[in-house]
Parts: C-alpha cells; sequence; structure tokens
C-alpha cells in the first residue's frame, strides 16, 4: 500500500491537472510582405522539417508565433508554416522598413517547444546531481526524461525517470508546476565488510517546483520530488529529493 502522505500529495496533483484548464494565449499576428524572389514554408520549426510551401516576393504573410529562431506564419491562401529569424528579417513592415528581429524573450519562454537542464541537489542525504530533458506538448503540459546519480556514504544510486509535467500559468516569468511520474532507481552498496547486492526498484513520484526565466533562453529551475521506492522485498519506501539548477530552451 501507499504511504498517505504520497497519495495526498498525489490527489492533489491530479485535482489541480484536471481542474485548471488550459489558458490561450491570443496574440494580434503581425502582417509582413515578402521581400526576398520567394520566403519557404517548413512543416515545423527546424531546419529537418520539409519544405511543404513558397511564398513569392510582395505577397503579404501573417507572423502568428515565435518559437525561439522559428516563427509561425501564415501565406495568404491559408497555409501555416515556419520560417527561420534570417529570412524572416529580410521582410518589410507596413512602413517599407526592414522587419526588426529581437534576440529571444519572455514571449518565447512561453511558447518553449524544448527544453533541457541540470541540477545538484540531495536524495535521503546522498549528493544528487541530475539532468534531464522536456518536449512541451501543449502550452501546459510536457513530457520530461530524467537522469541522475546520488553517491552517499554508503552507496551510490543510478536514476531514470519519467514524468508528466504540469504548468497552469505558460505565460508567467516565475512559473509554479506539477510533475507526477515513473521511474527506475539502481542501488549499488559501497560496504566492504559484508557483501550486499546491487537492486534495482521501481519508483512512482509526485512533486512540485518553480520554474524562473532568467534572461535569452536561459532558465533557473527548483524542485521538490517524492518518490515511492516499490523495493523487491514487497516494502515500500519513501524517499524526498530537493533539487535546483539551471536550464535552458530551444
Amino acid at each position: 500500500m501507499f504511504h498517505n502522505s504520497f497519495l495526498r500529495i498525489g490527489l492533489l496533483l491530479w485535482l489541480a491537472l484536471t481542474l485548471l484548464a488550459f489558458l490561450p494565449r491570443a496574440r494580434a499576428a503581425e502582417t509582413v510582405q515578402v521581400a526576398d524572389p520567394y520566403i519557404e514554408l517548413h512543416t515545423g520549426p527546424g531546419e529537418g522539417y520539409p519544405v511543404f510551401h513558397v511564398v513569392d516576393k510582395g505577397e503579404p504573410i501573417e507572423v502568428l508565433k515565435r518559437r525561439t529562431d522559428w516563427f509561425k506564419v501564415r501565406a495568404p491562401r491559408g497555409q501555416e508554416g515556419w520560417v527561420h529569424s534570417r529570412q524572416l528579417a529580410r521582410t518589410l513592415d507596413g512602413d517599407g522598413q526592414a522587419v526588426a528581429i529581437a534576440e529571444p524573450g519572455i514571449g518565447d519562454y512561453s511558447g518553449r517547444r524544448w527544453e533541457m537542464g541540470v541540477l545538484g541537489g540531495d536524495f535521503s542525504g546522498a549528493r544528487l546531481i541530475s539532468a534531464y530533458l522536456g518536449y512541451a506538448l501543449s502550452d501546459n503540459l510536457s513530457l520530461e526524461l530524467s537522469v541522475g546519480q546520488a553517491v552517499g556514504s554508503h552507496s551510490s544510486s543510478w536514476l531514470g525517470n519519467i514524468n508528466l509535467t504540469h504548468r497552469p500559468f505558460p505565460d508567467w516569468r516565475l512559473q509554479p508546476f506539477f510533475l507526477i511520474g515513473v521511474g527506475v532507481v539502481h542501488t549499488d552498496p559501497s560496504t566492504t565488510l559484508v557483501r550486499s547486492e546491487d537492486r534495482t526498484d521501481t519508483t512512482l513520484q509526485v512533486g512540485a517546483g518553480l520554474q524562473a526565466y532568467l534572461t535569452r533562453r536561459f532558465l533557473i529551475r527548483a524542485e521538490y520530488r517524492n518518490h515511492v521506492v516499490q523495493m523487491s522485498t514487497d516494502d515500500n519506501e519513501e524517499v524526498d529529493q530537493w533539487q535546483l539548477g539551471v536550464a535552458f530552451f530551444f
């Protein structure tokens, strides 16, 4: 059976996920004019996405939103695609001037797709270092994969987790978040007098934290996680994890 504290945190988290609706981020579209012989529209925000449409010189396009160095635009006949900032910088605004492209900022933070970070902290009294990679499924929800190593005086552990992270206020500069997930922990005892076997256990976890936008593409992140380790001896164990670190989005 799960401990009462785990159940309380889990229920509160799922209640938050259920009650907090996704917050739309309305933004007025800006219209610019193609100045190059043509501009290419990609199916996604990256060079690896194929070009599916070309807008000719002199035609207007609507700029819908930005994701770091890529802009989602709408062509005159309704096609929507992604344009790199170096192409958009060669379009003209309503006054016939070249469009000024600002460096990534707070607006790009709320519309980020990928996120990566490194954190350090405490895992049940052991020194912890970890890294994570997150992919935004929507403005509010993201999927995160993390790996870490905890080194203590009696053992060292390797952790791997997959979490669903919910951000109820994606436009805020300081964003609270909640997470729930599963993982594994491999423990290697360092005792020498009595030989202890390595073991690998599954974990369930819930957590919460704060993430703040610093500048350009950089973030700072602090979080707490409560793990329930499902040990092979059928005796579940609760482990607390605290972390603080830096991240960047792209």
